[in-house]
Order: structure tokens, then C-alpha cells, then sequence
């Protein structure tokens, strides 16, 4: 496999619709609002995926260094674990990034002031922390909730904030449907690697409280996801965002099927499968909000 190859596996692609869907989503609501600026929604679609990139590899650095990622693992391999780039290098490349990353960020301080400096500390600090530092998010129990915090919340209020210059109540519930569709991606990885975990002592939510805990979990994120849709309709951005409910119903499915995987190709579906409806429901949605204005 060539090095370039191997850095785009490393990168991890199939995980970057979590960094476009919560742009994506805001900037449609910013659109049907009337305060779409294709400018900040650039530089935010920009910022998310470095920032994404960075946490991958900031993941594959400390997974890898600490054992916690093997060769006999369930899931795809890992740069590092592997022996395809070295732990100097994958953690020169995660500075780089999220250095570049935090860069870009700083773009939007016109749009959106000095308080966004904080945020874009934090998520550059947070990319590291996830799997790193001395309480690492990951690893205690605390993954999920970064995940629906920066993935939903975060990503999707602030760059409706940098176009419309205000946050309101259906700004947030449109992060939180976001980011507990993009939560469901890592619940797939924590059931597949659950041993691994465990012995690893990595504390998830299913190392924590099993794998049913897992499947339940996944259903009502994808559930109260399908409920802000509904919401969206409700508050009167017409009836085209419920198409936005059909990659809802998939993931429901994708859940019934979830105990039944064992192996690394069964598991490989699933997680494509989380990652698809992420982006059938963000262009779904997001398809609903333009034509509830256009038509």
C-alpha cells in the first residue's frame, strides 16, 4: 500500500460526514431563516473536518501507543497498532492539523467575535483530550457526551451563530438530533470493541452497562432524532423536512440487526450503515428547510 494510501485511511473517511452534516444542517436553518453567508459556512465546514481529521489521528497516536488498539481487532486497522506509521510521525501529523485547523478557525472571529477564540481552544484541547491527557473523555465514560456536545451543539450552534448572529431554542434541537445520529456511529464502534476495551480498561457506555444498554441506546438516539424532525414541522418549516425521516427508520433497523453482527464484515456494515444515515439525514433535512422557503 502506498504512503499516501495509508494517511487516507488513517484519516479515517468514512467518519467525515459527522464534520460536514452539523454544518451542512445549520447553514440550510440559516438559509430558510434568512441569514445563510456562504463565507462563515465555509470556514466552519473547513474548521469541522480538520478539527475531525485531527481527533482521528490524535485516536490512532494514543490508542496505539497505549495497547488499546491491536492487530486482532474487530474493527479496521489502525495506522499505528499496525506498524504503518510510526507514533512519532501520526503525532506530528495530529499538531499539524489541529494547528492548521485552529488557524482556519480564527477566520470566523469577524463574524462572530472574540468568544468564539474559546471555542475553538476548546475543541483543538478536546481532539487531543478525547483519548489523551491524564482523564482522557474516552476512557471514562464520557465519550458520547463529547460526541453530541462538540458533533451537535457546538458544531451545528455556532455556525448558525457566525451566519444569523443569535442562538435560539430550535438552533439547539437541531444539534441535538444531529449529534445523537452521529453519537450512533460510535456506539457501533464501542459494542464492536467491547473486549478490547474491557481489557484494555477503557470505560464506555457498553463496557459499563453491557451491550443491551448499547442497543437501547442507539434506538431512542435515532428515535428523539426522527422527534426533532417532527418538531421542525411543527414549528412551521413546512412538510418537506419529514422526508428526513426515512434514514431515521434505517437506523432503526440497523439497531435490530446490531446484536446479530460477530464478525469484522458484519460490524463494518453497521458502522457504514450509522455513517449513511448521518448523511441521508442531513441532506434530507437539510433538502426539507431549502424547500420549505424555495417552493
Amino acid at each position: 500500500m502506498s504512503s499516501l494510501n495509508i494517511w487516507f485511511e488513517a484519516l479515517r473517511p468514512k467518519t467525515l460526514p459527522a464534520a460536514v452534516v452539523p454544518v451542512l444542517l445549520a447553514s440550510s436553518l440559516a438559509y430558510a431563516d434568512g441569514h445563510f453567508d456562504w463565507r462563515g459556512a465555509a470556514i466552519c465546514l473547513v474548521f469541522a473536518l480538520l478539527i475531525q481529521i485531527g481527533t482521528n489521528f490524535a485516536n490512532d497516536y494514543l490508542d496505539g501507543i497505549k495497547g488499546t488498539d491491536t492487530e486482532g481487532r474487530l474493527g479496521p486497522r489502525r495506522a499505528v497498532a499496525a506498524g504503518l506509521i510510526t507514533p512519532h510521525t501520526m503525532r506530528r501529523a495530529t499538531i499539524l492539523v489541529l494547528a492548521v485547523g485552529f488557524c482556519v478557525g480564527l477566520g470566523l472571529i469577524p463574524f462572530g467575535g472574540w468568544w468564539l477564540l474559546v471555542v475553538g481552544v476548546t475543541s483543538v484541547a478536546c481532539a487531543w483530550l478525547y483519548t489523551g491527557g491524564p482523564y482522557p473523555l474516552a476512557y471514562n465514560g464520557l465519550g458520547d457526551v463529547f460526541v453530541v456536545l462538540f458533533f451537535g451543539f457546538v458544531a451545528v450552534g455556532c455556525t448558525y451563530y457566525v451566519q444569523a448572529g443569535a442562538i435560539s431554542g430550535k438552533v439547539l434541537l437541531l444539534g441535538f438530533g444531529c449529534g445523537l445520529l452521529v453519537n450512533n456511529i460510535l456506539v457501533v464502534n464501542n459494542y464492536r470493541d467491547l473486549e478490547e476495551d474491557r481489557a484494555a480498561r477503557k470505560r464506555t457506555l457498553v463496557v459499563l452497562f453491557g451491550r443491551r444498554f448499547a442497543q437501547i441506546q442507539y434506538y431512542v438516539s435515532a428515535l428523539l432524532a426522527g422527534a426533532v424532525v417532527l418538531g421542525f414541522w411543527a414549528i412551521g418549516y413546512g412538510p418537506f423536512v419529514v422526508i428526513a425521516l426515512l434514514p431515521v427508520g434505517y437506523a432503526v433497523l440497523l439497531g435490530v440487526r446490531l446484536p446479530v453482527a460477530e464478525g469484522p464484515e458484519e460490524f463494518l456494515e453497521a458502522l457504514k450503515g450509522s455513517a449513511k444515515v448521518v448523511a441521508a439525514y442531513g441532506m434530507l433535512f437539510s433538502g426539507g428547510l431549502l424547500l420549505g422557503v424555495l417552493l
